[in-house]
């Protein structure tokens, strides 16, 4: 029987919420608009969504799942005809969605031959709601009456400028020491990066101002001073990063007073006194989810600065990809970097059947680290362990206990993701890999996740459990060997404090912080590191993802904080609870203004806020298959983060911030249309 081209099968997907009494579901049809019916065949879906294999399904049996892939088998004998419509109803969904973006996004039928046809797939849609769906960046258009004269964000600690003076055609460059022709090189390459059309930099025969830039010892690293006078600016920092931020300012106010004359002035007289807040002023991108290529990083780097931000968390490593190459490894990236039907990893998150994915390369990874530094952006990489390592332990499968019998689950719905802490194997592979990335990442702070580790992990492995007999007791040991196969973490990660799993992690944990403090490094962690006080924290810090609450507490036990927390810095939560919006919301939603006027040290004492390292938004990629979901989560909230990382709290201010944000850059330059 010929096989149908895609264009002559559609799957359309139904979310019906619960109402009246009736359960919800989630209905999938596939229809066959070929000329021939269709047999021999299943359905496969991936998407945010978690289809629960141990629940009902109707019209289906699920003959495969991991974590958001699932394979539909039809009733044996099963002939969809020409013009028919299969219909498959779940009722068992690890949660209910709540967003377009939390069903399929892709879809393929496969037969047993092995070969594939890709299914053109729709944004699943919900019988309670025909609202149009919402893509792209969120509008902030400049009112016609602004609260400022000038446009900056983040607002400096000290603007006092005054009266108008004809807006330059652009700047050219007046550097004599080291520091400062470092910026002025990387102000150009950041402007032609960002807005390379306009001009910014430009010669004196095409009417360029000229800016000289002078150094000034009592200001710190990353503080400037601005001077306008009617026929001179003059830029003052005490190094490159100083310098790089006072240009960045004097060009927003430049696009500002360029793009929107009648509401910005360029300045004729007067000046800018400026420096951060907070230390850390930071992003977390999970490129494991979705791959994002060597361009997309660095035209991040290029809008992180633009934001005067200063850290980039780069999660390298999950469940569902390994990203980096290493090169005592190589099949953590030949496995762990691809997906695709037939391979070891399935198409997950919206994946097409084909071979998909990346990595980065040694020399690629050298070039971002090297352009973000000229931008003073220093990069530190994530390799999260021990737990979300599914994708590592199916290249190096030597990191489980052979003997291991049994099965638990993470929280995402992947079995048996955790590396071994009681094996020397596991020991000699990560401070490997560990040497490797720390020749890479000069900043020499290296993260190591420790988040989610199940309440169940190794209950089913010898060695484990010898360990933790020794580590703890016998009677601790014999609790955690129940644990096998016993489902734990239905509605959320598990708690896994005081159990055997946080025991043995901790000695892991210590284990691997002290390999890298012996070679010169700071161990971040995310804030379930924190089990068993066993890490050095005078050589690590930990990112407080659940509330500030526990960061408070953290911060008291002695920790060094980075403050995360979901319901608001986790820009894969969607900005309203609403089904046509994107993203996620099982922490919440989040919209700009919420996240502006968000305190992320609100309740602190005086000595917990002496333990802050700053803040960070956390980018998530579950949702962002369609890089327009990417622009609309992420713009202008990162720009709200960054003023709240720089501007002292007292000078902020939502109704400026809202009438500037629109200026401000998006990665891909989509819109809400």
């Amino acid at each position: 029987m010929p096989k149908p081209r895609h264009q002559a099968l559609r799957l359309e997907t139904l979310w019906n919420p619960p109402t009246d009494g009736k359960d919800f579901s989630y209905v999938l049809q596939l229809k066959n608009l070929a000329a021939e019916p269709l047999s021999g065949f299943s359905l496969c879906v991936s998407g945010p969504g978690r289809v629960d294999p141990a629940g009902r399904v109707e019209g289906a049996t699920v003959s495969r799942r991991l974590s958001n892939f699932t394979e539909f088998q039809p009733p044996e004998g099963f002939v969809l005809g020409k013009g028919e419509t299969w219909t498959i109803s779940v009722h068992a969904l690890s949660w209910q969605f709540r967003h377009w973006t939390d069903g399929a996004t892709s879809a393929y039928v496969a037969f047993a031959d092995g070969s594939t046809v890709s299914l053109g797939i729709e944004p699943t849609r919900s019988s309670a709601s025909n609202v149009p769906l919402k893509r792209g960046a969120e509008s902030f258009p400049v009112p016609a009456v602004v609260p400022v004269q000038v446009s900056i964000i983040p607002w400096p600690n000290h603007v006092a400028v005054a009266s108008r003076r004809p807006l330059p055609a652009g700047f050219t460059l007046q550097a004599e020491d080291v520091g400062a022709k470092a910026a002025a090189d990387s102000f150009k390459t950041l402007v032609d990066h960002l807005f390379a059309v306009e001009g910014i930099i430009r010669s004196a025969a095409e009417g360029a101002v000229t800016v000289s830039l002078t150094k000034s010892a009592g200001l710190g690293p990353e503080a400037y001073r601005l001077t306008f006078e009617e026929e001179a600016i003059t830029l003052e920092a005490s190094g490159q990063t100083g310098f790089l931020y006072g240009l960045v300012t004097l060009g927003q106010i430049w696009r500002g007073a360029r793009l929107h004359p009648q509401a910005f002035q360029f300045p004729a007289s007067g000046e800018i006194v400026d420096e951060p807040s907070m230390a850390w002023r930071g992003l977390h991108l999970d490129v494991a989810r979705q791959f994002y290529g060597e361009a997309e990083i660095k035209k991040l780097m290029a809008v992180l600065a633009w934001n005067k931000l200063n850290r980039f968390h780069w999660h390298l490593s999950d469940d569902e990809a390994w990203r980096v190459e290493i090169d005592a490894y190589p099949a953590l990236t030949e496995v762990g970097a691809w997906r695709g039907h037939g391979l070891t990893l399935p198409p997950l998150l919206g994946s097409s059947p084909a071979r998909t994915g990346g990595y980065y390369t040694k020399a690629a990874i050298r070039e971002i680290v090297a352009y973000a530094k000229e931008f003073g952006i220093e990069i530190v990489p994530e390799i999260d362990i021990p737990g979300h390592c599914y994708a590592m332990l199916q290249a190096i499968p030597e990191l489980r206990d052979p003997q291991e019998a049994g099965s638990y689950y993470s929280v995402q719905g992947f079995p048996d993701n955790c590396i071994n802490p009681a094996r020397e194997k596991t020991y000699e592979v990560i401070e490997t890999i560990f040497s490797e990335l720390i020749e890479l990442f000069p900043f020499k702070t290296i993260h190591i996740g420790a988040d989610e580790v199940p309440l169940g992990a190794w209950s089913g492995s010898p060695e484990a459990l010898l360990k933790l007999r020794s580590l703890a007791s016998d009677e601790i040991a014999d609790a955690h060997a129940k644990r096998l196969n016993v489902i734990t973490n239905t509605h959320g990660a598990d708690d896994i404090h005081g159990s055997g799993a946080a025991f043995l992690q901790a000695e892991f944990l210590k284990r691997i912080q002290n390999f890298l403090a012996s070679k010169g490094c700071i161990t971040g962690g995310w804030e379930e590191a924190a089990h068993g006080d066993v890490i050095d924290k005078s050589k690590s810090y930990l990112c407080s993802w659940r509330n500030v609450e526990v960061a408070a507490e953290l911060a008291d036990r002695g920790y060094e904080i980075v403050v995360c927390p979901g319901q608001v810095y986790y820009l894969d939560m969607a900005l309203r609870p609403d089904w046509d919006e994107p993203g996620a919301s099982w922490a919440g939603t989040s919209d700009a203004e919420k996240l502006y006027t968000f305190d992320p040290v609100g309740g602190w004492t005086e000595t917990q806020k002496q333990r802050l390292r700053g803040i960070q938004a956390c980018i998530w990629s579950e949702p962002m298959t369609d890089r327009a979901v990417f622009d609309r989560l992420v713009f202008p909230r990162l720009s709200a983060l960054a003023e709240t990382g720089w501007t002292k709290p007292s000078s902020k201010s939502w109704e400026r911030f809202r009438a500037l944000a629109g200026l401000m850059p998006l990665l891909y330059g989509l819109q809400q249309s």
